[in-house]
């Protein structure tokens, strides 16, 4: 009979992240012992990870961290909402987080290779993912550049922690209208900043769908155009920040609210684990 109770399995299993299964199994191997038991398990999670290669990973969160260089923000994934919401992994994100700042990595080749505890960002996720014992990535980085800077992090869940993050680089003073235009963010996806930057083959591949789309209607030739143009503007309004209706007063655009606020917007990033 293995020398453990139900409080060294428990305890094992929220400190470790893993599987009630494989865990009890550690532990029965171990015969009790906790730290041969974390051993047994590590190493069984290292030969699992390149077993869990093709899962996905729809679950998990986005931290950031702003430094001198600007903010930074990551979107780390696993499997589970169990994973995604346990200390193990939200002290893996603040590590890795605080890595790639430390780091000045703005792209995720970057990221993986930042260093931390004496290794890489890379091999401190595949560590934990083999004594998770799930696929754990990380799978979007950026950093944001400006003068001031907007963040907001939105929990779709109160026992999640953040799944969309937004930050916005922006000049001006009028910090909470700057915070009210993340969320806004957060809520309606915005693409792109101005409708300037939206590239010019999805505006022409737009155009070419709206307007088969009205000849199909039976619309007149002679009204194509402005027709055509009417609708690209509702595009334009679902893509482009500035053209948007605010979220707070949808009876102005996004452009106008930031303008009465003094604000221009720079920038902006915004992560939705999964999407």
């Amino acid at each position: 009979m293995a020398n453990f109770n139900i409080a060294d399995l428990k305890a094992l299993r929220e400190q470790l992240g893993t599987g009630m299964s494989d865990t009890k199994n550690a532990l029965v191997e171990a015969e009790g012992d906790v730290e041969k038991a974390t051993e047994i398990l590590r190493l069984k999670g290292a030969k699992g990870n390149a077993k869990r290669a093709d899962r996905s990973t729809s679950e998990g969160l986005v931290a950031t961290l702003q430094s001198d260089a600007g903010v930074t923000i990551i979107e780390l994934a696993c499997e589970t909402d169990f994973v995604a919401k346990n200390d193990k992994f939200i002290a893996l994100s603040e590590k890795v987080v605080a890595a790639v700042s430390a780091a000045g990595a703005s792209t995720l080749e970057e990221a993986l290779a930042a260093p931390v505890d004496g290794t890489t960002v890379a091999q401190a996720i595949d560590d934990q993912a083999a004594t998770i014992g799930e696929k754990v990535e990380l799978r979007r980085v950026a950093l944001v550049t400006g003068d001031q800077f907007a963040v907001y992090l939105h929990r779709t869940s109160k026992d999640l922690p953040p799944q969309i993050g937004v930050v916005v680089a922006y000049t001006g003073s009028d910090a909470e209208t700057a915070r009210g235009v993340a969320q806004h963010i957060a809520m309606f996806a915005p693409q792109y900043l101005t409708r300037d930057d939206v590239p010019t083959d999805a505006v022409d591949k737009e155009r070419d769908i709206v307007t088969e789309i009205s000849r199909g209607e039976g619309k007149p030739e002679a009204a194509l155009p402005k027709i055509v143009e009417g609708r690209l503007t509702a595009f334009f309004k679902q893509v482009a920040l500035l053209e948007q209706d605010y979220a707070r007063d949808n009876k102005q655009q996004v452009g106008r609210i930031l303008e009465a606020a003094g604000l221009t917007v720079t920038d902006f990033v915004r992560f939705k684990v999964g999407a």
